[in-house]
């Protein structure tokens, strides 16, 4: 049966998942005016290419094109599919996951 985690459950997830420190703990960001740069974990770089928009909870990078928002990247760092990056990150912000059946019922 496919794993359906609720959108409410989701979205509280991505509430509680504060993205500057998420990735702050892969990357080491700099404040580059209201946003944060760093090297891409995701490809081999020199010059930081790899950008943090907290206002929008999400990061691009300009030199792979690899972007989202929290659950993407763990998704990408982690290796993870995604109902597996959503479990990890609920997890990490004390949240208990209740999966739901295809039509929203638990």
């Amino acid at each position: 049966m496919e794993r359906v985690i609720s959108r409410e459950t989701i979205e509280e997830i991505l509430i509680r998942t504060d993205i500057q420190t998420l990735i702050g703990g892969y990357v080491t960001l700099k404040r580059a005016g209201s946003n944060l740069k760093g090297l891409c974990p995701f490809h081999s770089e020199k010059t930081p290419s790899f950008t943090v928009y907290p206002q929008d909870n999400s990061f691009y990078c300009f030199g792979c094109g690899a972007g989202g928002d929290q659950i993407s990247f763990v998704m990408k760092m982690e290796h993870l599919d995604y109902p597996d990056a959503v479990q990890y990150l609920a997890k990490r912000a004390g949240i208990t996951v209740v999966d739901v059946d295809n039509n929203g019922y638990r």
